[in-house]
């Protein structure tokens, strides 16, 4: 039996539920409590409280953790399938059995008229690792198709590259959040916690307190970078040119590690041949950033004790986002800092579940535990736990947006889990056709989001509170997600649907709906993988307020492994236990303004607003505080074209057009604007962004893509 069962009585109870927040990959610690206030929310008075013994965010929680159960009310959330009858026509409410039947039945349809790979899946980041698990396991057993991918593909893809070819290993942080803000120095480059993960920003504010510098490389000035030592803003898309410069410095002052170089790393002659080709003025030509302040940087970073590097979006969501990751990472090996306490290279996931989500099955390549579908003995392993033969496993298949790009082609049926590419893909309007071209579209959900809107079928599934499921957070700790209530009728869990599509195209067991038997064989699939969860149980995390990965499970009669809070203190999980440096040169952003689109657009997202915003916009307080979109850009830019606050700002890409509100502030480079993508509509971001792709990682250059700007006429 569990210490503490995930399935707990139906209505809200009156001590806490301790669970966690829905959002982003912190994963904070909350309390779900019923009170005795009036009904809110379609709830009985069911309120978030603190979690202050939780030791990632200590209690704290941004507007998005506090406001969460909104999204439960049974006025903003789904309750019945809906089902479109005739092509063209409405969606109206249908029975589970007809709409399940519908969609099994379409899907051998596809799969005899046109083989295995005409039927797709895309998942989610913030499903749990049950939930991914399971369906990785639907698509290559029940379905037999290579085409699976996820939304994380969009998320962190490039510093998971980039990190298993200098590491040998993927894991966001390496380290605890709390090593933060022990250590020297943190470059932080492309990411703005402040607005994205509001409760990690303690650990930079703390990082200061205790003498340590903080530099962040942004091209605003955003809440975070008002916050650092010093603010480095390059042109967007020359991350890798700065940090080649670093490192340039690095070497020219005399400030590598050498008996770190020699005795822990291979590969420095020619990393540091490439760096030395980007001397300072020619980096400041590229990048903008003056030459003082690159040595300014420099300093810091070796003149502290210990010091780490942190990426996120910024330099990763890039077509050469791999090869600039590995640049930042080339910086810490060489000044000995990676493998080191309160130092080395980590990556700041965005999606709740976007560790947890790739480790076991849903990313075109892998399979659970973080195998590679190349490997042989690693189909043997997992196709040994699933009882099948190893040769009736399918190969690899297409990336995110590869997939994305050849629906209605060579794919003509799609399940999506978890994820609103309508609104989050690039060249969303070139996405939103070919999902509109589908032979049949089924889409699971908690809202009505974008892409449920243009389904065939919808089901509509629980959330957070009403199911139980691990998560992976940020630094590789798995979390437990208690069930706090039982969902409203009419709503089943993806577990369930999984469950019930698979019997009903001839696979009666292996589906499980209780996500702790899910998780028992998850365990099984992972053990003797790179991340290894066999050692992990609910009643551990539970106990331990979670465990990290890897967690090998002990030898008969041996002690349990304590799990791994800080890899690679004593080796890289490389074959010989080194790091990797990869020698990198700078290149130009896949595409470069010209005399028709002259201005550099680059997107992220606001305090308010989650990711498509699908189930954040439906949430008063924070649509208060972000009712929409807006195009941020600098006086400068702004006088050139007659632009004032508040002017409709016409945004054009060689991919689409966007509309909103001008943002008129200094706090952005002059030939740079920036827009939010939480937004569907006239104001969609990635109507604009480009799809092309990073040779290694497959992600899609959101960060940079040329524009032209004007004064709306409407």
């Amino acid at each position: 039996m569990n210490a503490t069962p995930v399935t707990q009585p139906a209505s809200p109870p009156r001590e806490p539920a301790w669970t966690h927040c829905p959002y982003c990959s912190l994963q904070c610690g909350m309390g779900l409590r019923r009170t005795d206030a009036p009904e809110t929310s379609g709830l009985p008075g069911l309120e978030v409280t603190e979690r202050t013994a939780f030791p990632v965010n200590r209690g704290a929680l941004c507007g998005k953790g506090r406001t969460a159960t909104e999204v439960l009310a049974a006025g903003t959330r789904l309750t019945e399938p809906l089902m479109r009858r005739s092509p063209g026509g409405p969606l109206e409410p249908a029975g589970w059995d007809e709409a399940l039947d519908r969609i099994a039945g379409e899907l051998v349809r596809v799969r005899e008229a046109h083989g295995p790979d005409a039927s797709a899946i895309f998942g989610g980041g913030g499903l749990t690792n049950e939930k991914a698990y399971l369906l990785g396991k639907f698509a290559r057993l029940v379905l037999g198709t290579s085409q699976i991918d996820y939304n994380g593909r969009f998320c962190m893809s490039s510093a998971a590259a980039a990190g298993i070819r200098a590491f040998g290993l993927d894991r966001g942080l390496p380290f605890p959040m709390e090593d933060i803000a022990t250590s020297g120095c943190v470059i932080l480059v492309g990411s703005n916690p402040a607005e994205t993960m509001p409760p990690a920003l303690r650990y930079f504010t703390e990082l200061r307190e205790n003498g340590g510098k903080l530099i962040v490389v942004d091209p605003r000035r955003t809440r975070t970078a008002e916050q650092a030592d010093l603010h480095l803003a390059p042109r967007p898309g020359t991350d890798l040119a700065l940090a080649l410069g670093m490192l340039h410095l690095v070497v020219a002052e005399g400030r590598t590690d050498e008996e770190y170089v020699a005795a822990r790393t291979t590969g420095w002659d020619e990393a540091r041949a490439a760096a030395m080709a980007h001397w300072p003025e020619l980096v400041e030509r590229i990048t903008g950033v003056p030459v003082p302040q690159l040595r300014e940087a420099v300093a810091h970073f070796c003149d502290a004790e210990s010091a780490m590097v942190l990426t996120a979006r910024g330099p990763e969501q890039q077509a050469k986002g791999t090869d600039t990751v590995g640049a930042w990472i080339n910086l810490t090996l060489a000044t000995g800092r990676a493998g080191r306490p309160h130092s080395g290279y980590g990556c700041l996931t965005g999606q709740g579940n976007g560790q947890g989500g790739r480790e076991h099955g849903q990313k075109a390549d892998q399979l659970p535990g973080y195998r590679m579908l190349t490997d042989p003995e690693a189909r043997a392993h997992v196709a040994g736990v699933w009882g099948v033969d190893p040769d009736t496993l399918p190969g690899p298949g297409r990336s995110a947006y590869e997939l994305l790009d050849a629906l209605g082609r060579d794919v003509r049926s799609l399940l999506v889990l978890a994820s609103n590419p309508v609104v989050s893909a690039p060249r969303a309007a070139h996405v939103e056709e070919r999902l509109r071209s589908l032979d049949f579209l089924a889409v699971c959900d908690v809202v009505l989001s974008e892409t449920a809107a243009l389904a065939d079928v919808v089901l509509p599934v629980t959330q957070w509170a009403e199911e139980g499921g691990t998560l992976t957070n940020l630094e590789g700790r798995v979390l437990l997600r208690r069930k706090a209530l039982d969902p409203p009728p009419g709503v089943r869990s993806d577990l369930s649907v999984l469950n019930a599509l698979a019997a009903r195209l001839g696979w009666e067991k292996g589906f499980p709906e209780d996500p702790e038997e899910v998780f028992d064989e998850l365990r099984r699939a992972s053990a003797g993988g790179k991340a290894d969860y066999s050692g992990i149980t609910y009643r551990r995390i539970a106990e331990e307020d979670g465990v990290f990965w890897p967690c090998p499970a002990p030898e008969e009669g041996g002690a349990p492994h304590p799990g791994t809070p800080r890899l690679f203190l004593d080796r890289f999980a490389t074959p010989d236990g080194r790091a990797r440096f990869v020698p990198v040169t700078h290149r130009p952003s896949a595409e470069e303004p010209d005399a028709e689109y002259p201005v550099l657009l680059t997107t992220g997202r606001v305090l308010a607003q989650y990711q498509s915003g699908a189930q954040t916009r439906r949430v008063a307080e924070l649509n208060s505080a972000a009712p929409g979109p807006f195009v941020q850009l600098h006086p400068q830019l702004a006088e050139r074209h007659g632009i004032s606050e508040g002017d409709t700002v016409a945004v054009t890409s060689r991919r689409g057009r966007a509309l909103a509100p001008a943002r008129v502030t200094r706090d952005i480079r002059p030939d740079t604007v920036f827009m939010p993508f939480h937004w569907p509509g006239q104001g969609r971001a990635n109507s604009l962004t480009n799809p092309a792709l990073d040779p290694t990682s497959r992600m899609p250059e959101f960060k940079v893509c040329a524009v032209r700007v004007e004064r709306a006429t409407r």
